[in-house]
């Protein structure tokens, strides 16, 4: 999922429930800079803001860790 994604997913869960980028904000604990960044896919969130805007949306991202094996020539 890209940053765009991610954005545009939080916007339309925003909207559906019918608050504005700044009641997200404050009911997020965020800067609304923050989330009109982040609904735009721009700058680069701390995972835990990220988080607490999905949690507050009652949305989840699920984040698979893969090991990658490197093979040295």
């Amino acid at each position: 999922m890209t940053q765009q994604e991610i954005g545009n997913s939080i916007r339309e869960r925003r909207k559906k429930l019918g608050i504005n980028q700044q009641t997200l904000a404050d009911l997020s604990g965020v800067a609304v800079n923050t989330v009109v960044a982040i609904e735009r896919g721009e700058g680069n969130p701390q995972l835990t803001t990220l988080l607490t805007i999905l949690d507050t949306l009652g949305l989840q991202i699920d984040i698979n860790i893969k090991r990658l094996d490197y093979e040295t020539v």
